[in-house]
């Protein structure tokens, strides 16, 4: 399944019985899971064990993606969003592509996509990170979540026409705008949690938090919001349980999952771009093989002129390519400096990693364990160098290219926007 595993020799007997158990933890950590007599029956590609896994892989994706939405959509909906999204994000088999979209069948090709998912990625652990709950007030301090891309890049569209300055201005200040009003809206939540902070010192059980949090306050104000509490804790905890439980039985599952490969026949199906060529019909698809053989000794000899052209074209424009080399050789270095300093002012103290738990300290009060506001806002300020570094990069790409296409036409005179 794509999974670099050490196989290890296990009882059958032993197998026999920890499948079920394996199986049904699983069941248990994913949303909505089914029972092990589903994953039984998708073995075989019994069609009453279609509908649970397609509701089972549209819970799991949309949990992944944060797509919540706010009805739930149909089945033909939910079987080709699914679909998409699976194929969207590199899922090998074409036969996942041809499964009909009422939801009725394709139970084993389901099953081989939930284990490819499982295979692909800390699948368990971003669910439980994402459905965890939280009772302090949280400030996420590093971005590997932003910056892992969970899909491919969304295909940039380039403008048809000419496009007007005017409008450009105004999609800046519209920008502009709103990101005064995430800053305020920020500022305003950051002097609520104060207000919270201060007001309740001294009630936390816990010594070293000393102030409650935004959701331990909501608990004081509304009881019955403690037993719901209780209940979704209750809940996360038996997940947290049943996950340690698959991780001690996932050897097992992945050895069957090779057996429902050995039952699964083989991946053969046509590509939906190509048309169906029936039995004999030898001669139509000796023809489509000379056309495709011509095609590529075309392809071959338009290749090789634009080769030609390319090398000529590098070859008469070389002091400008060099002077680019050295450009971008400069720009690395700058930013390689710059991510040195930062390594050198971050040595010897634990690196921000994950969301952390805002706590007010007063001044000579016991510092406990975690991050310290200094510490947070020295690596900021590092990350923010690298920043601005790079927006000045890219601000000198913008003005060489503005002052290209500005010796281009003759008479166009470009005004920059005042500065505020």
């Amino acid at each position: 399944m794509g999974r670099g595993r050490r196989r290890l020799r296990v009882d059958r007997a032993d197998a026999a019985g920890a499948l079920p158990e394996a199986i049904a933890a699983l069941s248990r950590t994913l949303p909505a899971g089914p029972s092990p007599e589903t994953f039984r029956r998708a073995k075989f590609d019994r069609p009453e064990a279609a509908p649970a896994l397609w509701q089972l892989l549209f819970r799991v994706l949309s949990q992944l993606l944060a797509d919540s939405a706010s009805a739930t959509p149909t089945p033909e909906a939910q079987a080709g969003w699914v679909k998409s999204v699976l194929l969207s994000q590199g899922y090998p088999r074409r036969g996942l592509a041809q499964l009909a979209e009422d939801g009725s069948q394709g139970s084993r090709e389901l099953l081989l996509a939930l284990a490819w998912l499982l295979a692909q990625e800390p699948l368990l652990e971003r669910l439980l990170a994402q459905t965890r709950v939280r009772l302090g007030d949280e400030m996420p301090v590093c971005e590997c979540g932003a910056l892992a891309s969970p899909g491919r890049p969304a295909p940039t569209v380039e403008a048809s026409g000419p496009v007007d300055v005017r409008h450009v201005q105004w999609l800046m200040g519209k920008l502009q705008f709103r990101w005064r009003n995430l800053m305020a809206s920020q500022q305003e939540q950051c002097a609520l949690l104060g207000k919270i902070h201060s007001y309740t010192r001294g009630c936390h059980s816990d010594r070293s938090l000393g102030h409650l949090s935004v959701a331990e306050t909501e608990l004081l104000r509304d009881p019955e919001g403690g037993r719901q509490l209780l209940r979704r804790l209750e809940s996360e905890n038996a997940r947290l349980e049943a996950a340690l439980a698959w991780r001690r039985r996932e050897l097992v599952f992945w050895q069957w999952m090779d057996t429902v490969l050995d039952v699964c026949p083989p991946d053969t199906s046509q590509p939906t771009a190509l048309p169906w060529l029936r039995k004999g019909r030898a001669g139509e698809l000796e023809l489509v093989a000379q056309e495709l053989q011509a095609l590529q000794e075309e392809l071959r000899g338009a290749v090789e002129a634009r080769r030609a052209a390319w090398e000529a074209k590098v070859g008469s424009r070389e002091p400008e390519w060099n002077a680019a080399q050295r450009a971008a050789q400069e720009a690395v270095g700058r930013e390689l400096a710059a991510l040195r300093r930062a390594w050198e002012r971050g040595r010897g103290r634990a690196q921000p990693h994950g969301p952390h738990r805002l706590v007010r300290t007063e001044a000579g009060a016991p510092v406990g364990p975690g991050l310290q506001a200094a510490e947070v806002i020295a690596v900021l300020r590092s990350r923010e160098a690298c920043l601005e570094e790079t927006l000045r990069q890219l601000q000198a790409q913008c003005r060489q290219q503005l002052a290209r296409l500005a010796g281009a036409l003759p008479g166009f005179i470009c005004v920059p926007p005042p500065r505020r």
